[in-house]
């Protein structure tokens, strides 16, 4: 039985799976799925939850914040900043919530102190021109 080998990547660790006899993810065209022999492929997955299955398991389930999967001579790359693996789909579901939760309190975080900068930019190019230091734009 032909079958496809899997290498989850991302920043800090990898893990690789033999004898996975399908694959299925989601891009911006929908859920797609992908059997040994598929033909080459590559796409950006969606936020959210792919799955596969191998011989010895049940479905597998990986929680990403979108991806990038090349897939060529059944191999099968997801390269992603983090990931999560769980053959538990509820468990899974509650961890991916709780990790884009985490990333927009972050993202927001970065958003408000970016504001504050450039506040504190424009707060301090008014004073320069209120005390008649003259500036040029090239040099902002």
């Amino acid at each position: 039985m032909k079958s496809i080998k899997v290498l989850l990547q991302d920043v800090t660790h990898s893990e690789q799976y033999e004898d996975v006899t399908s694959f299925v993810g989601e891009d911006k065209s929908g859920s797609f799925g992908i059997l040994p022999n598929h033909d080459r492929l590559m796409t950006a997955l969606a936020i959210g939850l792919c799955r596969f299955k191998t011989v010895q398991h049940d479905w597998l389930y990986v929680a990403t914040a979108g991806a990038l999967l090349y897939f060529h001579d059944n191999r099968l790359y997801l390269t992603t900043r983090h990931f999560l693996i769980d053959n538990d789909y509820g468990r899974i579901s509650v961890a991916l919530a709780d990790q884009l939760l985490e990333e927009e309190t972050r993202l927001r975080g970065q958003k408000q102190s970016l504001r504050q900068m450039e506040e504190e930019v424009l707060k301090r190019l008014w004073e320069l021109r209120r005390s008649g230091v003259s500036y040029s734009h090239d040099e902002v």
